[in-house]
């Protein structure tokens, strides 16, 4: 039996500053991985020389130094590296496109190795991904916008996954 993970996934993100703020996110968190899809390569593949990338560094607050950070090329290369380790990959969308659909908190996060994907700040989670999903997970908006930052959507995920997580070992 291997050894439970949490695995953040963004699908092509758009911006340095929010790779760097979910690396904080996912350090903060006890996140075991982050794995990037960048279709445009615009990340280093070796993750030393993408530790010294400034942006990274500033907009991490150095948790770069600390965490396990993976780029891929594309979400199918990514989905079969998962899918293969045996990961149940949950997606992040408000629009589940016939997939299983759960709001959090209500939404299960305990299985033993877990890859939450998040999308683009734009789009969201590409029709590849979502399909390749086992079910997707949503925050409630309160308000008049459909969703949250890339960062802060991270944040408030990973924390409820961890918060599920701790308590199915207590």
């Amino acid at each position: 039996m291997s050894t439970p993970q949490l695995i953040a996934v963004l699908e092509n993100p758009n911006y340095i500053m929010n790779i760097g703020t979910v690396i904080r996110n996912v350090n903060a968190l006890g996140v075991d991985k982050l794995y990037v899809i960048d279709g445009l390569n615009r990340l280093e593949s070796d993750l030393e020389q993408l530790r010294q990338r400034k942006s990274i560094l500033k907009h991490s607050k150095g948790a770069i130094k600390y965490t396990h950070v993976k780029r891929f090329d594309t979400s199918d290369e990514c989905l079969n590296f998962l899918e293969k380790q045996g990961f149940c990959n949950v997606g992040t969308s408000p629009h589940s496109h016939g997939v299983q659909h759960y709001r959090l908190p209500e939404s299960p996060l305990t299985q033993p190795q877990l890859a939450i994907w998040f999308g683009d700040e734009a789009n969201g989670l590409s029709d590849t991904v979502l399909q390749r999903c086992q079910f997707c997970i949503s925050i409630d908006m309160m308000g008049n916008v459909e969703s949250l930052n890339l960062a802060t959507a991270t944040g408030i995920v990973l924390y409820e996954a961890q918060r599920q997580r701790r308590n199915m070992t207590t």
